[in-house]
């Protein structure tokens, strides 16, 4: 009988960062990763969340770093670690992120709240897309860094204006970088997802519910619902060799979405 071949690993041996791998998006991604064949450093502020998760993948796989990306120090420190562990980096995940508090119009922006969300969701990315571009050239490696994004980040949005801020950011510097480090053989993407269940919805299930609807209402691909799972693929595709000539782009992952529409919720439940 003849042999089944084996489909190759995508990421096999691959050393790789996913910070806010604790759960949600980054959690998936994590285990697809180590489905993958990678190695994975979860860097989160979830510890015993982040624990849990490395020992289900297991030991061998997946090792947790608490890791607060508004602190550059500590953004530093996982990558300091994760080159000393395994002897450098391939792949960096700058996944972490947060939303807004409040609703965060214009009209009625909280600066505070303001300079809270900017310092994770785009200073903190920028810290991560620093230090693994130096940590990748200083060992000429050719590696991949991915972000998450957002369709809010390229489309707007009514309110949640700090949060479409930043993730517009994150796009300008997922663009930037690509175009500085492709001299370097290091590509630069990000991912941006529209609503898509994940922790931060479900502590309000019935606004995730309605905005679930709310997606599959307005997305022209019909009888399907965004979850995590489908943007972890969409991550995996962007770190393997599938996608070794593409580079500073934004890959939606929104089910052909047409517009946003005017209500928080979606923008809410992005990432």
């Amino acid at each position: 009988m003849a042999e089944v071949n084996k489909q190759p690993l995508k990421l096999a041996g691959k050393i790789s960062i996913i910070t806010g791998g604790a759960s949600g998006i980054g959690e998936a991604t994590a285990r697809f990763f180590a489905t993958h064949g990678a190695f994975v450093v979860i860097a989160d502020i979830q510890d015993e969340e982040g624990h849990q998760v490395a020992t289900s993948i297991g030991s061998n796989r997946c090792t947790y770093f608490h890791c607060d990306v508004t602190d550059e120090r500590q953004v530093i420190s996982v990558v300091d670690f994760t080159v000393e562990t395994y002897g450098h980096l391939d792949i960096m995940f700058s996944n972490a992120g947060i939303v807004s508090t409040s609703v965060q119009t214009v009209l009625d922006l909280d600066l505070t709240q303001f300079d809270a969300l900017m310092a994770v969701n785009a200073r903190g990315s920028a810290a991560c897309v620093k230090h693994a571009a130096r940590a990748m050239v200083e060992r000429r490696v050719r590696g991949c860094i991915i972000c998450t994004a957002s369709v809010a980040g390229s489309r707007g949005g009514s309110v949640r204006t700090d949060y479409v801020m930043a993730k517009h950011a994150v796009v300008g510097l997922v663009r930037s970088a690509s175009k500085q480090l492709g001299v370097h053989g290091i590509r630069v993407n990000c991912v941006s997802p529209s609503a898509v269940a994940t922790p931060l919805s479900k502590r309000s299930p019935e606004r995730a519910r309605k905005t679930m609807k709310l997606y599959e209402r307005l997305s022209s691909l019909k009888g399907v619902e965004l979850g995590v799972a489908d943007v972890a693929e969409a991550v995996v595709f962007l770190a393997s060799d599938g996608s070794s000539f593409i580079t500073g782009h934004d890959l939606a992952v929104d089910g052909g979405l047409t517009k946003l529409p005017d209500a928080d919720d979606l923008v809410a439940y992005n990432s």
